[in-house]
């Protein structure tokens, strides 16, 4: 994406069964040299008020989002299992409480470990944590659905947290459908979905890619997932540090970002 799009990058601003489980309890791996968010966060603010903290870029500049511009669409986090995309989820979280008031923005989040979000559950920047095996999760889509038709303006923004695509689509056929509605209408609405998903089953996944065409990729070691999901005939991601490196496309060229640890 270049800069200039509307994916607001924002640089100038400155003005996913046990293997599983353990896999979601890896340990992250810091970026060399970075402080934690909450250094962060002080060194670079002020930021412009609708703008979402992404990362840093390597120059050392903020990736913000503009949460008043719908054009990027949702954002699918893909990466290999245990690479990260949990917590990249947490520290934009994180990112909203030390940045947002709760008026002005929230989180819901959608996970199947609800135990690795504990720390999240008495924020007032989160209006709850929901587990893809109970039906909270349809009634929160529904919820979300409802406010997003009814938000005429609002200045508030919702960010929808989805650990693990594939996960939130084994739900009932209405759940599903509101999902599919917040996927397509829900930016322009100021609902913003921030999912992930295992690179290596999202070839199960081909007809939910293509409601995202903003795609932020971490870790992925074999070439042929990162050549498919990219489309990219010559990108790979296997030089990305597990755990704390992401990129996202810039125009032709990729803009390789660090996520803060959470302090």
């Amino acid at each position: 994406m270049d800069k200039t799009d509307h994916f607001s990058l924002m640089i100038d601003a400155l003005t996913e069964l046990a293997e599983e489980e353990q896999a979601h309890h890896a340990s992250r791996v810091p970026a060399p040299g970075l402080s934690t968010l909450r250094a962060v966060i002080a060194d670079i603010s002020p930021l412009p008020p609708t703008a979402l903290f992404l990362g840093l870029a390597e120059d050392g500049l903020p990736v913000l989002l503009d949460l008043y511009d719908p054009i990027p669409g949702p954002i699918l986090v893909i990466a290999d299992q245990a690479s990260g995309k949990t917590a990249l989820l947490k520290m934009i979280a994180h990112a909203v409480e030390l940045l947002h008031i709760p008026s002005d923005v929230q989180s819901g989040i959608i996970t199947q470990y609800p135990d690795e979000w504990k720390n999240f559950q008495r924020s007032q920047s989160t209006v709850g944590i929901y587990t893809t095996q109970e039906n909270n999760t349809s009634d929160l889509l529904q919820s979300l659905v409802t406010w997003a038709h009814n938000n005429k303006g609002e200045k508030q923004s919702l960010l929808l947290l989805i650990d693990d695509l594939e996960a939130a689509t084994k739900l009932d056929q209405q759940t599903e459908q509101n999902l599919r509605w917040l996927l397509l209408r829900g930016p322009s609405r100021r609902v913003w979905p921030i999912v992930t998903i295992n690179a290596n089953h999202a070839h199960n996944m081909e007809s939910w890619l293509d409601f995202f065409r903003t795609r932020v990729f971490g870790h992925i070691q074999e070439s042929q997932d990162s050549y498919i999901l990219a489309n990219d005939p010559y990108k790979t991601f296997n030089d990305l540090t597990p755990g704390s490196q992401f990129t996202m496309r810039e125009g032709d060229n990729w803009l390789n970002f660090w996520t803060p640890e959470i302090d």
